[in-house]
């Protein structure tokens, strides 16, 4: 089964009343596709300096007694 109609759920021209700067704005701002993931994921990892060494320093479990139920 095929529709003439947009794939988008929300047609911004048709559905909102906006004016043209408003819809390039929802345009420009609407999430990116999901193979972006990574690099974005990369690029916030970079903005917390000293994270690797900070997980490096965190306190741990060793030499306590196992858990048991």
């Amino acid at each position: 089964m095929r529709s003439n109609e947009p794939t988008d759920l929300l047609f911004l021209e048709r559905d909102l009343p906006t004016t043209a700067e408003d819809t390039r704005a929802l345009r420009e701002h609407r999430p990116r596709a999901a193979a972006d993931w990574w690099n974005e994921l990369t690029t916030l990892f970079e903005q917390a300096p000293g994270a690797i060494e900070a997980l490096r320093r965190r306190p741990t479990f060793a030499g306590c007694e196992p858990f048991e139920l």
